[in-house]
């Protein structure tokens, strides 16, 4: 790891010349380390890495809860709108960016998931911080932290603070036996006033339960143990029972939790790159600096030869091509460059970092941006196994953050938590009360066991992660999506039953609330199609009744009509013309009440 460190940093040359070192005299007098020619340390290694971590940006995560019964519905779309807020509290995005460097770099990241007592003025919150992979040990051969029969957190502090914050250890606690790996730091980082302290887990079975307990300890001084606590002797530190440490793994092992990353697999090309680089600009610099082959039998003063700023420079004896002549260096040819950019090709290839997956053209004369993207879709597999790797790992940290929450969250807690429409915020209050186990209810009250004891169930959650937000070229992408879908009708409530069968064989994401809105829109149309209908029956029966002239066969005759109206219209022809302008709400709904059966048609159809 610190080696990975110093290849990250661009300071690999050490290790890529080994032991091949000059010592010579400067003009001193003094032994100086002296390198021979140049040293180029190209960023092909760093500028695959930096794109794999923007990917893993692209798609932060956020947790979803769900229950897995209709009684823990509620407790879950809480737990869903709380626990994206409790991660913002941590600062969740500085830690997964901070893993995500050391997960590329040393192919493993360590998240600690802690309840911290002081938080929240005393009352106490999850504490999540990454975990320094060169500070935490485990029981060697195994592959699954959770099952090392002990885990071993270490840390440096200072003395003084060590002192203050256990008092009944002053002057007590002195020096540590273990010693641990430190990187190559710029700074001069003093550790004399430094005790190491250990923070030991460790399992142990209370009959068919494992416990978790808790111990702290610097030197030969024990700080504090779970065991010796009243309140968690029984029950453990923890009552999840599991080691607060998730480990998130790029390439995995055998034998053991952690893995290796890109460096390990990449700093191969990486060193070829620059040694061929140098030794091509070592050939370039030796052809553009002359060099002369001068016999010993012509006196030539070599200050002035050097300097080109005198304009004569003194010869004894004769000149000539024989006595003064030119180095003539031959320049690296064609298959020398071409071997640089084979390596290169090699690094990309090997980091899954080609010329698409970093946002430029792939070549080959594709120019378009959808064509471009859709080589980035298909060229960012890698990326997207990485990401689901981590989801995994995402989703134990949720899990560590709901049991701590089903442990300590006693008291109601209030959080503030963005509005379902995305506009403004809402409170909400969360505790343990819905969390906890509750008696097991049946058709006659609570169900007993056996025994004669209450049968208790404990309400068990799925968590799923996504990504919380996109990158723009998947924006775009959903944008041209939508826009497709548009131009082609899949819209049109008409072509409804169609665009359903086009859509169910379809997989993207929002595609439910796509669905929903076609689904609605066919609904509507079906509605509207109705109310036409009966519309135009009323207005056909109304039509009947007022176009008969009276007198002509078959019309009702009238002892005494109604007058005119005064205005000069018939009141029949403005109630029809009226029937035809559209209708409010209330007039649909006086219309639906008021359309005449067939059972009275001819007594409808009778004049007014």
């Amino acid at each position: 790891m610190v080696e990975d460190e110093q290849w990250w940093k661009l300071r690999h040359w050490p290790f890529i010349r080994g032991n091949q070192r000059t010592v010579r005299k400067d003009e001193d007098g003094n032994e100086r380390e002296w390198f021979p020619g140049p040293e180029p340390a190209s960023a092909w290694l760093f500028n695959s890495i930096l794109n794999k971590h923007a990917d893993f940006m692209d798609n932060y995560p956020e947790p979803t809860v769900l229950p897995r019964e209709p009684s823990d519905e509620p407790a879950a779309k809480t737990l869903s709108a709380v626990l994206p807020v409790i991660l913002q509290y941590n600062d969740y995005e500085e830690v997964y960016s901070d893993n995500c460097w050391d997960k590329l770099l040393h192919g493993t990241a360590v998240y600690g998931v802690y309840w911290n007592a002081e938080k929240e003025n005393g009352l106490g919150d999850i504490d999540i911080r990454p975990v320094d992979l060169l500070k935490i040990f485990w029981e060697p051969g195994v592959t699954d932290i959770q099952k090392s029969r002990n885990l071993f957190i270490v840390d440096l502090v200072d003395h003084d603070l060590l002192n203050k914050q256990y008092p009944q250890f002053h002057n007590k606690i002195d020096g540590s036996p273990i010693d641990i790996a430190q990187y190559i730091y710029n700074d001069s980082v003093d550790t004399t006033d430094k005790d190491l302290v250990v923070d030991w887990y460790y399992k142990v079975k209370a009959g068919s339960k494992t416990l978790l307990h808790y111990c702290k300890f610097c030197g030969d001084t024990l700080l504090y143990a779970s065991e010796n606590d009243p309140m968690y002797r029984d029950r453990g530190y923890y009552d999840h029972g599991m080691y607060p440490v998730v480990m998130d793994v790029l390439f995995p092992e055998k034998g053991t939790p952690a893995g290796f990353g890109y460096v390990a697999i990449c700093k191969d090309p990486q060193m070829y790159i620059d040694k061929l680089s140098a030794n091509i600009l070592e050939s370039s610099m030796m052809g553009t600096k002359k060099r002369y082959f001068v016999s010993t039998s012509t006196n030539i003063n070599v200050d002035d030869f050097m300097d080109w700023n005198r304009p004569i420079v003194e010869v004894e004896g004769e000149l000539s091509d024989a006595r003064i002549q030119e180095i003539q260096t031959t320049p690296p040819t064609d298959i020398y460059l071409s071997m640089v950019q084979q390596k290169i090709e090699e690094m990309k290839d090997t980091a899954a970092n080609r010329d698409a997956n970093s946002g430029g053209s792939p070549g080959g004369g594709i120019t378009a941006a959808s064509a471009i993207a859709a080589l980035q879709e298909a060229g960012n597999k890698a990326s997207r196994d990485m990401i689901a790797a981590s989801y995994r790992a995402q989703t134990q940290i949720a899990r560590l953050c709901v049991e701590l929450i089903r442990q300590f969250y006693d008291e109601s807690r209030a959080f503030r938590i963005t509005a379902p429409n995305g506009v403004g915020y809402e409170f909400t209050q969360l505790s343990n009360g819905p969390l906890r186990d509750q008696p097991m209810m049946g058709p006659q009250g609570p169900m007993m066991s056996p025994g004669g004891e209450l049968m208790m169930r404990r309400p068990v959650f799925d968590l799923k992660i996504s990504a919380q937000r996109k990158n723009p070229f998947s924006r775009m992408e959903q944008n041209e999506r939508a826009k497709e879908l548009y131009g082609m009708g899949f819209f049109n409530p008409e072509m409804a039953q169609q665009s359903m069968l086009a859509l169910e064989m379809m997989d993207f994401e929002g595609i439910d609330k796509v669905k929903e809105q076609v689904q609605q829109g066919q609904t509507l149309l079906n509605i509207v199609q109705q109310q036409q209908q009966q519309l135009a029956a009323l207005s056909a029966l109304l039509t009947g009744g007022a176009v008969m002239p009276q007198g002509a066969p078959g019309a009702p005759q009238q002892a005494n009509p109604a007058p005119a109206p005064q205005n000069g219209s018939s009141g029949l022809a403005s109630g029809i013309m009226a029937s035809q302008t559209p209708m409010t709400s209330y007039g649909q709904r006086l219309a639906k009440r008021s359309t005449p059966s067939m059972e009275n048609r001819s007594a409808a159809a009778a004049p007014v």
